[in-house]
């Protein structure tokens, strides 16, 4: 019963607290997402240069984008995946802690 207790008082000491964005961290990144694409696009659609530049600069704005985009998304599953091995080497660590006699002789 008491190690039990034990290993159930490590494990709420070792549980990780997940991050969380607020609201307003969210609108703040949509609107300047939104302000930094279209200012951008405001840039090009004056530029005194021929449509097949204007063209070729869109092309290139959209790639970075879409590229940032699979970017971001790469970084956050691998940090997804590092979470995972996390937790389950701390279920590994958990059970053993919960199995462990230390009162149990040695043969």
């Amino acid at each position: 019963m008491c190690r039990a207790l034990a290993a159930r008082r490590i494990s709420c000491m070792t549980k990780t607290i997940q991050p969380t964005n607020t609201s307003g961290f969210y609108l703040q990144s949509v609107i300047s997402f939104a302000v930094s694409v279209g200012a951008v696009a405001v840039g090009i659609a004056y530029l005194p240069v021929s449509g097949w530049v204007r063209g070729f600069l869109a092309v290139g704005t959209l790639y970075v984008v879409t590229s940032a985009f699979t970017l971001a998304k790469c970084v956050r599953d691998r940090q997804e995946l590092s979470e995972v091995h996390n937790r389950v080497d701390q279920a590994r660590l958990d059970k053993l802690l919960t199995e462990h006699d230390p009162f149990k002789p040695n043969v």
